[in-house]
Parts: C-alpha cells; sequence; structure tokens
C-alpha cells in the first residue's frame, strides 16, 4: 500500500509575477498578429483590387485597419469573448463545451440548440486545421522575401531558403517548446519595440497619416470605392489574423496577462507600424513593393529578415500547438480515433507533440510553400479559415452570455447581430478569394469536418451495438462465487466503456484461460466536458465481492487519461495492494462490422473501417505499459 498520497497532473506551481506572464504571453499569443504587417498592409494596397493609388485611400485603408483591430480584436475578443473562461481554459472547444453545458438539458422545443451548438464548435475546429496550414507558410515566405528589398538577385533563394526553416521547423517539434519557449516572449517582446519605433519614425516624418484615426476615412473609403471595398476587406481582414488566439491561449496565461499584453505592448506596436508603413508610401509611392522592409535604413534588412524569421516560426509554432492541443481535446472528446501523443514536458501538461498531425501539417505545408510561390498568392488563401472561426466564436459567446452569465437578452441579440454582421461581411469578403485559393483551407476544413462527424457516428453506432449484446456485470460476478474458477495472484484492470457490463475482454480471458486474478478491476475511462477534473472527484469505485472492483476514473479535456496513475490513486483510497509490476492489463480492439452502421453511406463506412484500422495502440493514448498489456480482438 502506498504510504503517500499519489501526484496527479493537477497541481499547479504558483504563478509568477504579472510582468514575467505578460512577456511570455507576447511569444505564444501574440505571435500570428504580431507578423501581420509583414504582409498586410502590403496587400491592401494590391493593384490587382482596383483601387487607385491615393493619399485618401490610403488613409481609408488604415483607418480600416485601425478601427478594425479595436473593434474584432479589442472589444469583441479582448473585452468579451476572454470573459467566457472555461475553467480557466479557452479555445473554440472549450467554448463549445462551456455553451453547451449553460443550455443542458433543454426544453423539447431548444433540443436543436444542443445540436447547432455542436456544430458550431466543430466547425471551428475544423477551420482552424486550414489556419494552421496557411500560417507557417505565408508567415515564413514574408519574411524570408525580406531579401529581395536590399538583394534583388536572391529571389531564386526565396523558395529554397523557405522550405529549409520549414523543415527543420517540423523536424524540432518532438523536442516540444519547453526549451526555446524561455526565448520566445523576448523575441517577440523585442519584434514590437522595433517595428513600433520603425513606425513612429515615419509618423513623425509623415505626421498627416494620424487623419486615419477618424472613423470618417474608413467609411468614406468604403461609400466610395463600393464595388472594390469587398475585395479589399479581404485584404484589410489579413491584419487580424491570429486575433482568435487571444481566447484560444487563455489556458496557458490567464485573461488578465493576455488583456494587457495586448493594450499596452501588442496593439501600440501595430498601430504604429501600420501607420508607419501608411506615412512612408505616402511620402515614397514606389515603397509599397514591400512598405514593412522599407520602413528600415538598409544596413537594418537583413537583421530585420532574420528577426522576422524568428518572428514567424514563433508565429508558426503557436498555431501548431494550437493544432495538436485541438487534436488531443478531440480525440478526448470521441471526435478522432486515437493517436499516438507525446507529453514533451513534466511540468506543463500543454505541451504536448502528435507526430501523426505534425507529418501531415508539413507536408501541407510544404506543398503550400512550393505550389503558391509567393506571400501575395498566398494571401488568397488566408482569411476565410479564420473569418469562420470568428463567426462561430461570436455565436457561441452569445449563447454563453445568454444562457450562462444571465446577460439582458436584448442586450445579447443587438451585440451577436453587430459582431456577426461584421464577422459575416469579412466571411463575405474573404470568399471572393476561393477560386483564387480559399478552396484549399475551405477543402483541409470539410476533410476534417468529415473526419470528426464520422468518426463520431461511427463509434456512438458501435457503442450501441456492444449495449444490445451487453451482458450485466453485477449477476456475472455473483454466478462466479458459485463456480470460481481458479485464482491466480496479481491485478487485473480491464478497461471497459461500461462500468456496468462485463468487458469482453474479461469473458475471453476467462474461456481460453480459465483463470481470474486475485483481484479484477473492470475501470472506465470517462472523459468530462470540463478542462479538469477535481482531484476528489476523479475516482468513483465499488466492490462487487469476491475480489472484482468497478471504477469510474474521469479526467477532463485537456488531461492525459493516465491510466497507472488512475489505478495508484484508486490503491491509496481504497487501500488495495496494487504492485505495479504485478498489474496487467487486458483491452479490447473492437472492430464494428457494416451491419452495425445504419445511416451511413458506403464512402463514410470505408472511411470509418480505415480510421479503425489505424487508430492508435490503446497503450500509447491511456499510458499503458507495453509489457504488461493484453490486447484481444472485438467484432461488435
Amino acid at each position: 500500500m502506498p504510504t503517500s498520497t499519489p501526484q496527479t497532473n493537477l497541481a499547479h506551481p504558483a504563478p509568477p509575477r504579472l510582468p514575467l506572464v505578460m512577456v511570455a504571453a507576447l511569444g505564444v499569443v501574440f505571435g500570428d498578429i504580431g507578423t501581420s504587417p509583414l504582409y498586410a498592409f502590403k496587400e491592401t494596397m494590391n493593384p490587382a483590387h482596383g483601387v487607385p493609388f491615393t493619399p485618401g485611400s490610403v488613409l481609408g485603408l488604415l483607418s480600416l485597419i485601425f478601427w478594425g483591430l479595436m473593434f474584432v480584436v479589442t472589444l469583441k475578443y479582448v473585452v468579451f469573448v476572454l470573459r467566457a473562461d472555461h475553467d480557466g481554459e479557452g479555445g473554440i472547444l472549450a467554448l463549445q463545451a462551456l455553451a453547451a453545458g449553460a443550455v443542458s438539458r433543454p426544453p423539447p422545443a431548444r433540443r436543436w440548440l444542443v445540436q447547432a451548438i455542436g456544430g458550431l464548435g466543430l466547425v471551428g475546429a475544423a477551420t482552424f486545421y486550414g489556419d494552421s496550414l496557411i500560417t507557417p507558410a505565408i508567415s515564413v515566405l514574408s519574411a524570408v522575401e525580406g531579401l529581395e528589398v536590399e538583394a534583388p538577385g536572391l529571389q531564386p533563394f526565396v523558395i529554397p531558403i523557405t522550405v529549409s526553416i520549414l523543415i527543420a521547423f517540423f523536424a524540432v517539434q518532438r523536442k516540444g517548446t519547453g526549451v526555446v519557449g524561455n526565448i520566445f516572449g523576448p523575441v517577440m517582446l523585442l519584434w514590437f519595440v522595433l517595428i513600433a519605433l520603425a513606425g513612429l519614425w515615419q509618423v513623425l516624418q509623415q505626421p498627416q497619416v494620424l487623419a486615419a484615426l477618424d472613423p470618417r476615412h474608413a467609411m468614406g473609403f468604403l461609400l466610395h470605392h463600393r464595388a472594390q471595398s469587398l475585395a479589399v476587406l479581404g485584404a484589410v481582414f489579413l491584419a487580424f489574423t491570429g486575433g482568435e488566439a487571444l481566447y484560444a491561449d487563455m489556458g496557458h496565461f490567464g485573461a488578465r496577462p493576455i488583456r494587457l499584453a495586448w493594450l499596452f505592448i501588442a496593439l501600440p506596436a501595430l498601430a504604429l507600424n501600420y501607420f508607419g508603413q501608411g506615412a512612408l508610401v505616402l511620402g515614397n509611392p514606389g515603397a509599397i513593393d514591400n512598405p514593412f522592409f522599407r520602413l528600415f535604413p538598409s544596413w537594418g534588412v537583413l537583421p530585420m529578415v532574420v528577426l522576422a524569421a524568428m518572428a514567424t516560426v514563433i508565429a508558426s509554432q503557436a498555431v501548431i500547438s494550437g493544432a495538436f492541443s485541438i487534436t488531443a481535446q478531440a480525440m478526448r472528446m470521441g471526435y478522432l480515433p486515437r493517436m499516438q501523443v507525446v507529453q514533451t514536458s513534466g511540468l506543463a501538461i500543454g505541451q504536448i507533440y502528435v507526430p501523426t498531425i505534425n507529418w501531415l501539417l508539413m507536408a501541407g505545408v510544404l506543398l503550400l510553400v512550393i505550389g503558391f510561390r509567393s506571400s501575395s498568392a498566398l494571401s488568397a488563401a488566408y482569411g476565410i479559415a479564420v473569418s469562420i472561426t470568428m463567426v462561430t466564436t461570436t455565436l457561441l459567446t452569445g449563447v454563453v452570455a445568454w444562457r450562462l452569465w444571465r446577460w439582458n437578452r436584448v442586450a445579447v441579440l443587438a451585440g451577436v447581430l453587430l459582431f456577426a454582421l461584421v464577422d459575416l461581411t469579412f466571411v463575405t469578403a474573404n470568399s471572393l478569394k476561393i477560386l483564387q485559393g480559399g478552396w484549399l483551407t475551405l477543402a483541409v476544413a470539410v476533410g476534417v469536418m468529415l473526419l470528426f462527424t464520422t468518426w463520431g457516428k461511427g463509434r456512438r453506432l458501435g457503442l450501441a451495438a456492444a449495449e444490445a449484446e451487453r451482458l450485466p456485470l453485477e449477476p456475472f460476478v455473483r454466478s462466479l462465487e458459485a463456480h470460481m474458477p481458479h485464482r491466480v495472484r496479481g491485478t487485473a484492470v480491464f478497461l471497459n466503456p461500461d462500468a456496468d457490463s462485463v468487458p469482453h475482454a474479461l469473458l475471453h480471458n476467462l474461456k481460453h484461460n480459465q483463470v481470474l486474478h486475485e483481484q479484477a478491476i473492470v475501470l472506465r475511462v470517462l472523459p468530462c466536458n470540463t478542462p479538469r477534473v477535481d482531484a476528489g472527484e476523479r475516482i468513483e469505485a465499488a466492490s462487487l465481492g469476491s475480489g472484482v472492483w468497478v471504477v469510474t476514473a474521469r479526467h477532463g479535456y485537456v488531461e492525459r487519461p493516465d491510466v497507472p496513475e488512475f489505478i495508484r490513486i484508486l490503491a491509496y483510497q481504497k487501500g488495495l495492494a496494487c504492485d505495479s509490476m504485478t498489474t496487467s492489463y487486458f483491452v479490447s480492439r473492437a472492430s464494428v462490422v457494416d451491419a452495425h452502421l445504419p445511416g451511413m453511406n458506403p464512402v463514410r463506412r470505408a472511411l470509418f473501417r480505415w480510421l479503425q484500422r489505424n487508430a492508435g495502440r490503446a497503450s500509447d493514448y491511456f499510458e499503458l505499459p507495453g509489457n504488461r498489456l493484453v490486447e484481444m480482438g472485438q467484432r461488435a
């Protein structure tokens, strides 16, 4: 019997000081939006939009960017969405769980609301994968393109250098971000300081650019360029991509450090840099070919290219880490089959590595760079996925404000309609770029949605088929007492999705080996719709007699389902002798036959069977020791 309470992954160290957390947040939360000045303003002035270059158009575009940052990022995300704290966690799946919990047990007339919430969460998560492909490609490529400013002869080397950086970036993912993470914050702080100073210098040269602070310039631009406005808004939206990360990464740092870092560091630096780029092109229209790097003197371009490459790698790291986290959450919520998840830090549970997702993303990102070959071409594929994610965030936050926070219904409806109108305007603007490349991220999102829904439905049908053939556990244990099989030493843990039925592996062990361990534990691992589960609620156990225990172990969607740790906690709480060296784990690898998949067309059935065959091993997912694992087949 253990002599001390087992350590779980719920322990939280004392929080560091606020300024240090703010700096750390700069390196993770603001990497994406912080590198948008590399390409965003340049794309708004793209001649392909049909907007003539005039001082009035420059001021109008700057006004659109500034007030978009204030409305979409500051007002929507920083003021409102960051309030949607799900036990300290953020992100679209956390928001979905929060909204679903807010409307739990609705009247029959509102059952559609629960289904709609689930669908919105999945759509937002699916579109995030499209963002995960585009962000590394466009960010790193736009940084390396800075070499062309002072050395046009290096243009043929831009693609090879970009590809080399990206290959190295994905290759080191398995090492985790713990070691290099310490420099992320200071690098991004230096980045924001330098881009702010460069922009401020140009603003001082052309102070008339500050007229763009008047929102009438934004409205005047939209009214004057009606036909071209939607196309331009698709480029303006590039300045806001990454704003969704403020909420997605809330669980790492908390809402307050993110708010302060945005209001006092990131937002002022971005505003100064965009206004600086506008001031530069007002004084030198020829600088529009790359206004960001032309902010700096010739001797500073190469150092800024290096710093920009580091900043874009940091931005890419944030979105790739987000893809790993969403994958792990989707697996634990039953939307994806098991995959190998590697914990890269013994201290931070959020630092994980999913090899399958890493290599798939690397292949996709490299194909994008080689296929599109420039950040301007890639910008056509960027934005549509993020804008859809922002719409789903608005709608889900509205549900939370109405049902959970109990805000005034009329005020919530008015706010949701206002934010949704702006979001849908950007969705419409970005939809104009579908044929030029936006189809790619939509195709990725549709493919991911197909995986989510196919696996989720197939899994539910398989469990229903197994339920129809279930054998109640308690009567079975009583029947064993009358005809007790041979007992062997040690503990056997039988993983089973149902705590009240006999595990398939237990039946086959009795049938073929004709033995029963002196201690048998039927274990159900239950994922919960909360990020974490309190230690006191983690284990629920009951003895059925004859050394048989039925146990339910709960874990949150950001926690690892560590079965050996669950058994150690059980042993401590119940005084059981569970020696790790004499404990064996029995699992069933289910295979659902076509007859038990009604309502699924042949294509989805084939996809579900393929997902089943390639699902990760239980030993990897449940942290089971491979040398004490017994896996048995099962057809449901």
